[in-house]
């Protein structure tokens, strides 16, 4: 768990609640832990609640984690002054729309694209209707957010398209900002400020077959159809004579989520890998997820990280969560070209960048790093000095900028509001207005209430 910082001085203390649909628990995939580090990073300064749709079997000391129903989510929206919400939520209830709330968005997987590879091999229809359910979210995310959080540069550039086709690039907003940093802030995945530290041994001389003294690469994270892990098996098979203690671990082949079935690629994995006789000897599955509080053991039980992936556009916007954690643990990385880490990872020698698609290169890239101890040292270095930079307590700081003063889009006088011809606001509008008002009395006091209705006034303001 990342450590939690001191309050913060200069403004002012929110009610949070951050939203997820992923299980939070001790096996949690990447969107509960930026959620979970999300909330335990903002709890040093601010009142926050983290609540999933999901299984929630996890605590924490800083802030109230706990499952929602679907009927109590408008309370637990109207307790708070911010939410931070990602996945498949702004469409599911609508209501979101004029909801009392500075309304951060965390859009740092771009799973419209990602549904593309997920369904590739299903019926065209279930393809079209997949793809359309996650365009409806994404256009009530878009029409409702006040901030939009990204992964990487590129992501920014995809999202500032979708912001400007459906018309939040406009004089108000650019007015308030040309720049659009404040409406669309680059926040990537983050590595945990504390340093890893090992409880106990996790793959050497305890999986059968790998010796204390072989030279594990570790594939950090699940087996997804965008991922490329048969070019891995393929370049293992060429190096298991060369580097005869070369072993491949691949961390979880099954997802957390029991929603989540097994991808075609996984299947696609463990049969070539049987054909080529390496499992057992050369390649090893983890069948279950590790638990969130285990992985150091299992990171600092490898030698290199790798991750593979085709030339796909979803390869284009992704920020690959495994490897902040081969970051965190000062793993070497071998990792094919194309995504937002390849620059990176050449111009900070973090290790080796290899052609999509090209076991011969991947090879040869694995081998000249596993071979040579100095090389691996060295590089080893960069990457822990280059994490020092990527730290949860780092990269969040655009996020506790909203929290600290948190204030709705230069826009929002115009997002989903419903006007009569004559501009003025429908009676029943009024009425639930009022209605609002003495909820948010009842339940927070006066001080809490007087923030709502500055930011209301506000947005009438700027309509």
């Amino acid at each position: 768990m990342s450590a939690v910082p001191a309050p913060a001085t200069g403004g002012s203390r929110s009610r949070v609640l951050v939203v997820t649909l992923d299980r939070v628990a001790e096996q949690m995939a990447g969107p509960a832990i930026r959620a979970w580090e999300i909330a335990t990073f903002l709890s040093g300064a601010h009142d926050v609640r983290l609540v999933t749709f999901g299984e929630c079997t996890r605590t924490a000391a800083t802030f109230e984690a706990a499952h929602v129903e679907i009927g109590d989510f408008r309370a637990a929206v109207d307790w708070a002054d911010v939410v931070v919400l990602q996945g498949y939520v702004a469409a599911t209830f609508p209501w979101l729309q004029q909801a009392d709330v500075v309304l951060v968005v965390d859009l740092y997987d771009p799973f419209h694209i990602e549904s593309l590879e997920v369904l590739r091999d299903r019926p065209l229809p279930e393809r079209d209707a997949s793809l359309a359910s996650a365009l409806r979210e994404l256009d009530a995310q878009v029409r409702r957010g006040d901030v939009f959080l990204c992964a990487s540069s590129r992501q920014r550039d995809l999202w500032i398209g979708h912001l400007a086709a459906a018309g939040r690039l406009n004089p108000l907003t650019y007015d308030a900002d040309p720049t659009l940093r404040e409406l669309v802030r680059v926040v990537p995945f983050g590595v945990a400020d504390d340093e890893p530290r090992r409880t106990g041994p996790a793959i050497k001389g305890v999986v059968p077959g790998i010796a204390e003294d072989d030279l594990v690469v570790l594939w950090g994270g699940g087996v997804y159809n965008w991922f490329d892990p048969l070019t891995l098996v393929r370049a293992v098979d060429q190096l298991k004579e060369r580097v005869p203690r070369l072993r491949l671990y691949f961390l979880g082949m099954r997802h957390p989520n029991p929603d989540v079935p097994e991808m075609r690629m996984a299947v696609r994995l463990r049969d070539l890998a049987d054909e080529l006789g390496l499992v057992g000897t050369h390649v090893f599955f983890n069948e279950d997820w590790v638990p969130y509080e285990r992985r150091a053991d299992y990171l600092l039980d490898a030698d290199l990280g790798v991750s593979c992936h085709f030339p796909h556009v979803e390869t284009e916007f992704s920020f690959r969560t495994r490897i902040l954690d081969y970051l965190w643990a000062g793993l070497p990385i071998v990792s094919t070209d194309g995504d937002a880490f390849a620059p990176l990872i050449r111009q900070e020698g973090l290790g080796r960048v290899v052609p999509a698609e090209d076991p011969t290169a991947l090879a040869a890239a694995l081998e000249e790093l596993l071979t040579d101890d100095a090389a691996r040292t060295a590089t080893a270095g960069d990457v822990r000095r280059v994490a020092r930079d990527m730290t949860w307590s780092h990269v969040l700081g655009p996020l506790a900028d909203v929290c600290a003063d948190p204030r709705r889009a230069a826009d929002a006088g115009r997002l989903a509001s419903v006007v009569t011809p004559d501009g003025s606001r429908p009676p029943r509008r009024r009425r639930d207005d009022v209605a609002a008002l003495l909820r948010h009395l009842r339940a927070s006091g006066v001080r809490h209430t007087a923030r709502k209705v500055r930011d209301r006034v506000r947005a009438v303001r700027a309509r």
